[in-house]
C-alpha cells in the first residue's frame, strides 16, 4: 500500500471510528454481557478476522476480563503457536537527540542523565549478539537515538551488520530513525530483514506528545521499509495520559498499516522529562489493551516491551496467557529489564517454549 494510500485509510478510520470518553463504548446503554456474543468474536478471530470498531468497544468494558483474556489467548495461540518470537535489542547511540519526544530519556532538552555515546564499539555489539544468540533469542536489533543517522554513520552501522550477518544466525533487525528510501536500501543490502519505526501513539495524541516530527513522516519510513523488502516492526507506549478509546485509535492505526510486529511498551516515566509525573496506567488497563490489540490484530506478532519490570508476575503471566506471544529481553535502552533467566521461568509458567 502507498503512503498517500495509507493516510487515507487512517483518515478514514479516524473520522468514522474514533469515540469519545469511556461511555461511548456502550453504544445506547448496550454493554456486551452475553458469553455467546464474545465467543462469536472469538471465533471470528480465529478465522484471522479482526474484530469492528463497535466491537472493539464493546468487548472494551466485557465485565468478565479473564474471559476475554482467555479468548484473546486461543486466537493468539492459533495464529502464533506457543513458541515465544524472542528479540533483544543494543543500544548502538545513545543521547543527544535532538526531537522533543515527552517520554524519551534520550532528548538532549530533558535532563535525565541518561548516558551518551556515538557509536558503541563493534566487538561490543558482536559479543552482545553472540550471548543473545547462545541464550536462544531469534532477533536482533542495533538502535540509535536520533532523528535519523547521517550516511556516513550508516555506512559503518552496515559494516556492523554485515559483519553480524557473516558470524551470527541471528535475524538482523534495525531501528535508526526516519531513513529515506536509498539509505534503507543500505541496510537491507547489509542483511537487515526487519525495520522498525514505531509509531508510538494514536495520530490524535501524538502531536501533544511530539511536535519535532509526525505521524505522516513514520508512514513514510515505513513505506521505504516495505519497498526496500523489509518486514516492519511498529507499535508504541501506553500509559503516557491517553485514554482507552485513543489505544482502540492506536490499535486500528497499525492495523490499516499492516505491520508485522507490535511491540507494546508501557510508560516508565523518567525523571527529567516533562512525563515524569504521569499516574502510572493500571495492570488491570494494561492487560485489557493487550488483548483488544489481539482481538483487532489476530494474526500479528505483539510483542511485550519495555516497562514490564514493574508490573506483578500475576499480571506478567496474565499478558503472557492473554494475547501476547514475543518478548523484547536483555537491554532495553534506559529502562531497567528482566533477565532473561526470569523470562525464562515466566515463559514455562504460561505454557510457552522457549
Amino acid at each position: 500500500m502507498k503512503y498517500r494510500q495509507l493516510q487515507q485509510v487512517i483518515a478514514f478510520s479516524l473520522t468514522n471510528q474514533r469515540k469519545s470518553g469511556c461511555m461511548s463504548y456502550a453504544p445506547d446503554g448496550k454493554i456486551m454481557t452475553d458469553e455467546k456474543d464474545l465467543l462469536l468474536l472469538k471465533e471470528k478471530g480465529l478465522r484471522g478476522e479482526g474484530v469492528t470498531r463497535e466491537e472493539a468497544d464493546r468487548l472494551a468494558v466485557y465485565p468478565d476480563l479473564d474471559k476475554v483474556c482467555d479468548a484473546a489467548g486461543e486466537i493468539c495461540r492459533r495464529w502464533q503457536g506457543r513458541e515465544v518470537d524472542s528479540c533483544s535489542i543494543v543500544s548502538a547511540r545513545s543521547g543527544r537527540c535532538g526531537e522533543d519526544c515527552k517520554w524519551c530519556a534520550q532528548a538532549s532538552r530533558h535532563h535525565t542523565g541518561c548516558v551518551t555515546y556515538n557509536f558503541l564499539d563493534t566487538d561490543d555489539v558482536l559479543k552482545a549478539a553472540e550471548a543473545n544468540s547462545s541464550a536462544g533469542i531469534r532477533r536482533f536489533s542495533l538502535v540509535t537515538s536520533g532523528r535519523t543517522v547521517t550516511k556516513k554513520d550508516l555506512e559503518k552501522f552496515c559494516e556492523v551488520f554485515r559483519e553480524l550477518s557473516e558470524k551470527t544466525d541471528l535475524y538482523l533487525c534495525a531501528s535508526m530513525g526516519l531513513l529515506e528510501e536509498e539509505e534503507m536500501q543500505m541496510l537491507r543490502d547489509a542483511g537487515v530483514k526487519r525495520y522498525h519505526c514505531n509509531m508510538e501513539t494514536s495520530s490524535k495524541v501524538f502531536p501533544t506528545l511530539c511536535t519535532t516530527h509526525t505521524p505522516e513522516d513514520k508512514i513514510r519510513t515505513i513505506g521505504y521499509a516495505r519497498k526496500c523488502g523489509m518486514e516492519v516492526c511498529s507499535g508504541g507506549i501506553i500509559g503516557m495520559g491517553e485514554s482507552l478509546a485513543d489505544r482502540l485509535d492506536f490499535a486500528f492505526e497499525l492495523a490499516a498499516l499492516d505491520v508485522d510486529s507490535v511491540p507494546i511498551n508501557i510508560l516508565n516515566p523518567i525523571p527529567g522529562t516533562p512525563l515524569e509525573n504521569t499516574p502510572l496506567i493500571s495492570e488491570e488497563d494494561i492487560i485489557r489493551t493487550v488483548a483488544l490489540f489481539r482481538f483487532i490484530m489476530p494474526k500479528k506478532s505483539l510483542r511485550f516491551a519495555g516497562g514490564r519490570m514493574r508490573l506483578s508476575h500475576e499480571s506478567m503471566l496474565r499478558i503472557m496467557t492473554g494475547g501476547m506471544n514475543g518478548v523484547l529481553m536483555g537491554d532495553m535502552l534506559t529502562t531497567v529489564s528482566n533477565t532473561i533467566a526470569d523470562d525464562r521461568r515466566l515463559f514455562k509458567e504460561a505454557g510457552l517454549e522457549f
